[in-house]
């Protein structure tokens, strides 16, 4: 978690969702046009003005994955936060946002695989998606979240088995 003595009033509130398959694997979707090896995530976005942040987790694992059908597993405690690295740009850092405060929620899959729509909202956040293993996620992130993801994999943990 983040440390008590962090102000995080800079930093952009945001939601995470680490989606579980029945048999204890997670799903991981491809950042779309991206090359890195480091490409691969979890559902992650933008909590809106007066947003509860469950219903924020929801609404973006729909729009970048067309899931609905969910059970809830857990959440993280508290706000697991990163920086944004040095000449990464962007709108949110053009907004002053020096990186983005999360709070992660575990969900286990409970609708058929034909629910996965990565176009079901409009805009493409990911180009392809696949089930793995929870203790790879530190492996695939880009490496300025991996800190995050790391607590994210210690939470969730329980839920892959």
């Amino acid at each position: 978690m983040t440390a008590p003595d962090v102000d995080l009033s800079r930093y952009r509130p945001n939601v995470g969702v680490v989606l579980f398959h029945p048999d204890g694997r997670v799903w991981y979707g491809r950042r779309a046009g991206s090359q890195s090896p480091h490409c691969w995530q979890f559902p992650q976005g933008g909590v809106d003005d007066g947003e509860a942040l469950e219903v924020a987790a929801r609404r973006e694992l729909y729009e970048e994955t067309g899931v609905i059908s969910v059970t809830p597993l857990g959440a993280t405690e508290g706000w697991i936060a990163y920086e944004f690295p040095d000449g990464y740009g962007g709108t949110k850092q053009a907004r002053g946002w020096l990186g983005q405060k999360q709070k992660w929620f575990a969900y286990r899959f409970t609708g058929p695989e034909s629910e996965i729509d990565l176009e079901a909202h409009g805009e493409i956040e990911f180009d392809a998606w696949r089930w793995g293993r929870l203790d790879e996620a530190c492996d695939l992130i880009v490496p300025f979240k991996r800190a995050a993801y790391e607590q994210v994999v210690a939470t969730f943990a329980p839920f892959a088995t």
